[in-house]
């Protein structure tokens, strides 16, 4: 009895052990071989940074900038990043930061897991921010908010913080990975084109335009006339009937002479 409950505990820890392998198996995304680091950030969705995943970010800020990246993702591709943000020494308070994630049509997409509003104490050296995204689906109802092709943008910032560390020099450390990349082919289904902000609206004038001199048709008698218009016909006809009416009553009230 014994024995067989030594091999039946036996029995159970093999199979735990063999289903915790694929769980210890994934591992934080690491930085691409030979990928160059980035040492800026955009400041807005139109100046993002463009990066790439497995390519290492690491720049200097102030609390309470609002940091902005760019990446680009297929069908099929789930993304993690992961941010670290290093404070200087002797902080007033705790601070809440943020990791946001929007698509080309700036709708904000959800993350599956990781810290993506952690709030740390004054006492803490640095905060750790994480968001897993959505599969990228190849297609979705125009209805829906599902990560689709195309552009996406993450946005770093801070939402609590008391107002005497405001400014203060900070260094962020972010990295996107790509942890599985399924392909396209599970759904039916394509999109017509990526879903890409556009960053080129319009072009900016260096010079005030000067308007076109008018032409000089001072000595026209068509500059001296109206312009013919629905109120100069209704005044016209108001005129005459004015006339008709005064002539009117003029010959009806008037006294016949004497003979």
């Amino acid at each position: 009895m014994r024995n067989a409950l030594f091999r039946s505990l036996a029995a159970l820890v093999a199979v735990g052990g063999v289903a915790l392998v694929p769980a210890a198996a994934v591992a934080a995304p690491t930085p691409s071989p030979g990928a160059t680091p980035v040492n800026r950030a955009g400041t807005s969705f139109l100046t993002a940074t463009p990066i790439t995943a497995g390519q290492p970010v690491r720049v200097d800020a102030s609390i309470g900038d609002h940091l902005y990246w760019a990446f680009s993702a297929t069908a099929g591709q789930v993304h993690e990043i992961t941010a670290t943000v290093t404070f200087p020494k002797g902080r007033s308070g705790a601070s809440t930061w943020t990791v946001d994630v929007f698509d080309g049509l700036r709708r904000r997409q959800a993350c599956t897991a990781g810290a993506q509003t952690p709030t740390v104490d004054a006492k803490a050296s640095s905060v750790t921010l994480g968001c897993t995204l959505r599969e990228v689906r190849p297609w979705a109802e125009p209805w829906s908010a599902d990560p689709l092709p195309g552009s996406y943008v993450i946005r770093l910032s801070v939402t609590d913080l008391p107002e005497p560390d405001l400014g203060a020099p900070v260094d962020v450390d972010l990295l996107v990975g790509e942890v599985a990349d399924r392909g396209a082919s599970a759904d039916d289904g394509e999109l017509a084109a990526p879903l890409v902000p556009n960053t080129k609206a319009g072009t900016v004038l260096n010079a005030v335009p000067v308007a076109e001199p008018e032409a000089d048709d001072a000595d026209s008698l068509t500059d001296w006339l109206p312009d013919l218009g629905s109120r100069w016909v209704w005044t016209g006809i108001g005129g005459v009937l004015a006339a008709v009416a005064g002539v009117f009553g003029f010959a009806v009230t008037r006294r016949p002479r004497r003979r």
